[in-house]
């Protein structure tokens, strides 16, 4: 059986959340695993997966209400033993310096462009599995 990645995708808007797992597919690039989605649509629910363990990576929105991605990734930045990489999703590209201080590992601009953001993922998920071999 093919081992999977799992990909931890906060938003409150469902359509953001569809733009993910449709740029992805069922793996972003072939040499990493297959991927297996958890959706949040609410900082709780986020911090509760993570709590409970597995995720690979996390996608969080930078434009999610009333928690946006950008205070979430320094949230778990700081809470979160040894948490997952982050892929933040941000409004305008003038937003990345905000994505560094969220120490968040990438940024992409939302819509999702989906080469862009698969290119992303991917990156995250071969350091991620690269760090745990």
């Amino acid at each position: 059986m093919q081992p999977t990645a799992t990909v931890l995708v906060y938003s409150d808007n469902a359509n953001t959340r569809e733009q993910v797992r449709l740029a992805t597919g069922r793996r972003p690039a072939s040499d990493v695993p297959e991927v297996r989605f958890i959706e949040c649509a609410t900082l709780p629910a986020v911090l509760a997966e993570l709590e409970r363990g597995g995720i690979d990576a996390c996608v969080l929105d930078g434009e999610a209400v009333p928690a946006g991605g950008m205070g979430v990734c320094r949230q778990i930045k700081d809470e979160i033993f040894q948490a997952p990489p982050v892929l933040l999703l941000i409004g305008r590209p003038q937003d990345a310096w905000l994505a560094t201080w969220s120490r968040a590992e990438a940024a992409v601009t939302l819509p999702v462009d989906p080469v862009e953001f698969a290119a992303s993922l991917a990156a995250l998920l071969r350091d991620r599995t690269a760090l745990s071999a």
